[in-house]
Parts: C-alpha cells; sequence; structure tokens
C-alpha cells in the first residue's frame, strides 16, 4: 500500500475517482497503483504528481523517508 499517496489525496481532499480523472486514467488503474499493486508509467505517475502537487519520483524511489513522503 502507498499508504504516503493515499494521505497525500485524502489532504488534497480528493477521491479516487477525481484523481483518476483528472490523471487521465480509470478509477481502477489509480485504485491500484494507490493499493501498491500496479506500479505506474512515468507519463502517469507525471500526471498523477501533477493533479496531487507533489514531486513525481516519489513513485520510483524505495528508500524515500517518511518525513520526504508526506511533503
Amino acid at each position: 500500500m502507498r499508504f504516503w499517496l493515499k494521505e497525500i489525496r485524502g489532504k488534497r481532499g480528493y477521491t479516487q475517482n477525481e484523481v483518476s480523472c483528472l490523471s487521465e486514467i480509470s478509477r481502477s488503474h489509480y485504485t491500484r497503483i494507490e493499493r501498491g499493486t500496479k506500479k505506474p508509467s512515468v507519463d502517469t505517475a507525471k500526471n498523477i504528481a501533477n493533479s496531487l502537487r507533489f514531486n513525481w519520483v516519489k513513485f520510483f524511489i524505495n528508500d524515500c523517508p517518511k518525513k520526504e513522503q508526506n511533503e
């Protein structure tokens, strides 16, 4: 589970459906990304990150400290 992604989405006040629409992907695809069962492509990561206003490279950093993840 990408708890940091769910946290950011919650702080921004978005539903999974809203983020998926803003990111131009299906809600089910977004849900799998948030759950951690699917790794996003670079383009999808950028779209989600732009929608939620965070740095897209977080998706690809395995050892990202919790403090950084919550920024």
